[in-house]
């Protein structure tokens, strides 16, 4: 077993600082929250509306994130393509955009007046200021993560396994069903989790592709922007929701961050 060295002193300390940073806000939330009234504040209606819709919007975006990104992962790990090192930077382009210039950019693409949305508008489909939007929005932000983890499993796993199937008779379809996908069950886990809790606290691109409609497009970061302006009491217990779901997903991760290096 390998012996830990003790850590410069140095070191610690500027570790600690950090921590601390990190940890301050969650205190700040703790030490103004309202607790004689948060199950009151939380148990509003316009609030659990929110929380339903946001429930629903990211589970859906999680699963089309899921559905988009794994054959994108299984190309740029697998797949010997010119531009390939484009295609990766574009489907990783959410991860460092503004969330707010991919709201734009999805209006600009399929809003009513838009690249595509135009056409569809013909077609009767609407999906800017929708639920079905919402879910889009999320979806954007949400699916480099997907693609980041299967990959990461891809190029982990060891191709004299999906050969040894090959040669036993295996059908590529067959093989990716029963070998390749059960394999990266950790990563494809670790990044679906990921993807939801994204999903789940999208703000800019939301509010900018789908509005700020009760019952439509309201998820919890939009009503908690919503109450901050009114009821700061109520923005601080259910920004506390939100914290909550968030550690949550940390306690479903515990011994996964490693499987997506």
């Amino acid at each position: 077993m390998r012996r830990r060295r003790p850590a410069p002193p140095a070191l610690v300390a500027v570790a600690v600082v950090g921590m601390a940073f990190v940890a301050l806000p969650l205190a700040g939330l703790l030490a103004r929250a309202p607790w004689g009234r948060a199950a009151e504040l939380v148990a509003s209606g316009a609030v659990l509306t929110a929380l339903r819709l946001s429930l629903v919007v990211s589970s859906a975006a999680a699963v089309l994130a899921l559905v988009l990104g794994l054959p994108i992962a299984w190309l740029l790990a697998r797949a010997d393509f010119p531009g390939r090192a484009v295609v990766r930077a574009l489907v990783l382009l959410p991860v460092v955009l503004p969330p707010v210039v991919g709201g734009v950019g999805l209006l600009a693409a399929l809003g009513r007046r838009g690249l595509v949305g135009a056409a569809l508008e013909g077609m009767g489909i609407r999906l800017a200021f929708t639920t079905a939007g919402a879910v889009l929005a999320a979806t954007f932000v949400s699916l480099p993560l997907v693609v980041l983890a299967a990959e990461a499993g891809l190029r982990a796993l060891d191709p004299r396994l999906e050969d040894a199937a090959a040669t036993l008779g295996a059908s590529p379809w067959y093989t990716l069903r029963r070998v390749t996908l059960p394999l990266l069950r950790p990563q494809v886990g670790a990044g679906l989790v990921l993807a939801w809790a994204r999903a789940l606290g999208e703000f800019g691109a939301t509010i900018t592709f789908a509005g700020n409609l009760r019952g439509r497009t309201q998820t919890l970061p939009l009503a908690v922007y919503e109450l901050l302006q009114t009821d700061p009491d109520g923005a601080i217990a259910v920004s506390l929701v939100l914290v909550g779901l968030s550690v949550g997903v940390l306690v479903a991760l515990r011994g996964r961050w490693l499987a997506l290096g």
